[in-house]
């Protein structure tokens, strides 16, 4: 356990980040999942821009790490494509 003032207010901190990044990675997985069960590739090319920025900040904030994203993004890309 924390024996310093600041330790504690360290792992409150961390707490709150972990809570914060755990919705940001969740509603990344929930769009993913939401793009990838489409079949329609307008509604894939109109929903990719935003999916790809969110993937980008959160590569950004170290929620998900860069080779990831940008294997998801190529992923979405070539499914793209491929419609």
């Amino acid at each position: 356990m924390a024996n310093h003032k600041s330790a504690e207010k360290r792992i409150r901190q961390d707490e709150g980040k972990k809570a914060e990044n755990k919705y940001y990675a969740k509603t990344m997985r929930n769009a993913l999942k939401k793009v990838r069960n489409t079949s329609e590739k307008e509604a894939v090319a109109g929903e990719l821009p935003t999916l790809v920025s969110m993937i980008d900040k959160l590569a950004k904030k170290n929620v998900i790490h860069k080779n990831k994203a940008a294997n998801l993004k190529s992923k979405l890309a070539s499914q793209l494509n491929k419609m």
